[in-house]
């Protein structure tokens, strides 16, 4: 029989056993590395930029090639991911709601935009759409040209963004409720009905999360656009090559200065992309 000290005294707690060292050690170690991979190079790119004056700035971001570059940039990075928005959605509706005969094939090769070296993918489809290539050779006659100019850039971009609307949408529309389809159904809703009151207001996130980051991951490309965009100055020259032909010119301080407008811009596309898997989530109920 224990006695009354014994009974009194509180039980000892186990501290719980941590796998990882302890919060400071971890946080010092996490700074650490963003400092080193992250923060440092970005910083030597801003200062590098500070370098040169406002009318140097001014005039090495504003230039005519550059200004041609942007609007070809930004602009092909939204066709590109308005186009994804529409098939990025279908794919993941046939891939959800639909079994059939390769499904499993058809799901895997999603994904190989996001395995293919972008290389390769650029070569691809330069291949598949010049003049001589396997599907151009029947265009070009028509006066149809997909290669070497805006139209090759747009294909391929929308290649390298399609997985991330198909990935962003499809967790979404496997979690959805059929039971209120069913319903909307039994109360004499058509099917664009039920698409448009039901469905599209809980995929809405998801979908504008996908076409942020598509447009994001458009607006960086550089390997599968500069084998198909023909490279001409002022009609398929991305920024990504103008910063490229900078550097080769040795003027480091004009190819940082476009480099920090595209830093600038890829930081608002990132908060942008926060705010709506933020959304996203406080649409779904999940936390935070």
């Amino acid at each position: 029989m224990l006695s009354s000290s014994a009974a009194a005294a509180p039980a000892k707690r186990r501290a719980p056993a941590r796998v990882l060292p302890g919060f400071n050690l971890t946080l010092g170690y996490t700074l650490m590395y963003l400092s080193l991979i992250v923060l440092i190079p970005l910083s030597a790119l801003v200062f590098k930029t500070f370098t040169l004056t406002w009318d140097q700035f001014w005039t090495a971001v504003t230039g005519p090639r550059v200004m041609a570059s942007y609007r070809l940039t930004f602009g092909a990075s939204l066709i590109a991911a308005l186009v994804n928005v529409v098939f990025g959605l279908l794919v993941a509706w046939v891939l959800v709601r639909y079994q059939f005969f390769g499904k499993k094939v058809v799901d895997a090769l999603v994904d190989l935009p996001f395995a293919l070296p972008t290389a390769v993918a650029g070569i691809s489809l330069t291949a598949l759409l010049a003049g001589n290539g396997w599907v151009g050779q029947y265009l070009e006659p028509l006066g149809i040209q997909l290669a070497f100019n805006p139209n090759g850039i747009v294909i391929a971009l929308i290649f390298i963004g399609l997985p991330f609307v198909v990935r962003t949408v499809q967790p979404v529309l496997e979690d959805a409720e059929k039971e209120l389809e069913e319903a909307a159904t039994c109360l004499g809703a058509s099917r664009w009905q039920t698409f448009s009151k039901v469905i599209f207001p809980s995929i809405a996130p998801a979908l504008l999360t996908g076409f942020a980051m598509a447009f994001a991951r458009g607006v960086g490309e550089y390997g599968s656009v500069i084998f198909i965009a023909g490279n001409m100055p002022m009609i398929s020259e991305i920024t990504p090559l103008i910063i490229i032909g900078k550097l080769e010119q040795y003027d480091y301080a004009g190819a940082t200065a476009v480099a920090t407008v595209m830093l600038v811009a890829s930081f608002i596309l990132l908060l942008i992309i926060n705010g709506l898997q933020a959304w996203q989530r406080r649409h779904s109920g999940a936390p935070a």
